[in-house]
C-alpha cells in the first residue's frame, strides 16, 4: 500500500469521523486497505469472508474513534493508521459486537519514527532515580498507547516469528481493561478466573525457571520479564505461532483460544485434515 500522508489527501480518515457509528460501520472500505489487511495482518488468511467484513468494520470505527499524532516529527500516514488498527482490532475480532465501545479508556496512539527515549523513575531508598529507557512501544492506562513505526513495520514483514509491537501493546489494553495491568485479562466470566490463574501461573513459573538456568523456551524470554508482559508475550505468539503455542503449552493455549474466541491452530489443521481425507 502506498503510504501517503492524511494531510495531503482530504483523506477518509478525517471523513469517517465525521459520520455517525453505524454510517462508519456502512463505509466502503478502499480496496488497498483491503488488500494490506489480507497480506500484512497475522490470521487475516484463516478468517472467512463475513469475519473479514467485520474486521474491516472494526478498522473503520478504530480510525473514525481514536487520536493518531506524530511523535519526533513524523507524519501519520494511511499506512501506518491501517496498520495499527489492523491489529488492534484483530485482538477484538471475536470478543465484541460492532456497537460495543473499543478498547474503552483509550483515545490517543502515538507513532514514533523509531525507537524512542522514555524516562523512567524508581525509588531506591529515599531517593527518586531517574533515567531514560529505549523503547519499541508501551501502553498506558491513561489513555494512550506509543509505538515506534519501525518496530510496526518489522512485525508485519514477519506474520510468523512470534513479534508484533502492535499485538503486545493492545494485549496490555486488554489485560488493563479491569483498571489494572497485572497479566489476568478481563474474563468474561467470574468462574473463569481460576482456570486462568492456574494454568497462567505455571507456565509462567515455568518459563522463569528456564530463563533463569538459561535454557532454551518456547515462550519469549521477554515474556519471564512480569505477569503484565507474559500475558502480552503469549498474545503475540498466539496469533503468529499458534500451533508452537497450543503443542507446547495446549492448557495455556486453550485458555487464550477461549479469551478470544478464536482458535488459530484449529483453523490451520482443518485444510490439513480435509486432505488427509481425500487420500486415498
Amino acid at each position: 500500500m502506498e503510504s501517503r500522508s492524511c494531510a495531503r489527501l482530504g483523506c477518509v480518515f478525517d471523513w469517517w469521523r465525521q459520520l455517525t457509528r453505524a454510517d462508519v460501520i456502512a463505509a466502503d472500505f478502499p480496496q488497498e486497505y483491503r488488500e494490506y489487511v489480507r497480506r500484512r495482518v497475522p490470521c487475516a488468511a484463516l478468517l472467512d469472508e463475513a469475519e473479514l467484513a467485520k474486521l474491516e468494520a472494526l478498522i473503520r470505527i478504530f480510525n473514525a474513534e481514536m487520536s493518531f499524532e506524530g511523535g519526533g516529527g513524523l507524519s501519520v500516514t494511511e499506512e501506518m493508521r491501517i496498520a495499527v488498527a489492523a491489529r488492534a482490532c484483530l485482538l477484538v475480532l471475536q470478543r465484541m459486537e460492532l456497537d460495543e465501545p473499543l478498547y474503552p479508556g483509550l483515545d490517543t496512539i502515538i507513532i514514533y519514527p523509531s525507537t524512542y527515549r522514555a524516562k523512567i523513575r524508581r525509588q531506591e531508598g529515599y531517593v527518586t532515580v531517574e533515567h531514560e529507557q529505549a523503547r519499541l512501544g508501551e501502553s498506558w492506562t491513561r489513555g494512550v498507547v506509543v509505538l515506534a513505526w519501525d518496530a510496526v513495520l518489522a512485525g508485519a514483514a514477519n506474520l510468523s516469528d512470534g513479534h508484533d509491537v502492535v499485538l503486545h501493546e493492545f494485549a496490555h489494553q486488554l489485560d488493563g481493561a479491569d483498571g489494572e495491568m497485572d497479566g489476568t485479562p478481563l474474563l468474561d466470566d467470574r468462574e473463569h478466573y481460576g482456570a486462568w490463574s492456574e494454568v497462567a501461573t505455571e507456565a509462567y513459573q515455568e518459563l522463569r525457571e528456564a530463563v533463569e538456568h538459561r535454557r532454551k523456551t518456547a515462550i519469549d524470554a521477554y515474556g519471564a520479564s512480569n505477569g503484565p508482559e507474559f500475558f502480552a508475550v503469549v498474545v503475540e505468539q498466539f496469533f503468529e505461532q499458534p500451533r508452537k503455542l497450543s503443542q507446547r503449552y495446549p492448557d495455556l493455549y486453550a485458555e487464550l483460544a477461549l479469551f478470544f474466541k478464536f482458535d488459530p491452530a484449529q483453523r490451520l489443521r482443518e485444510p490439513e485434515a480435509r486432505a488427509e481425507s481425500k487420500e486415498p
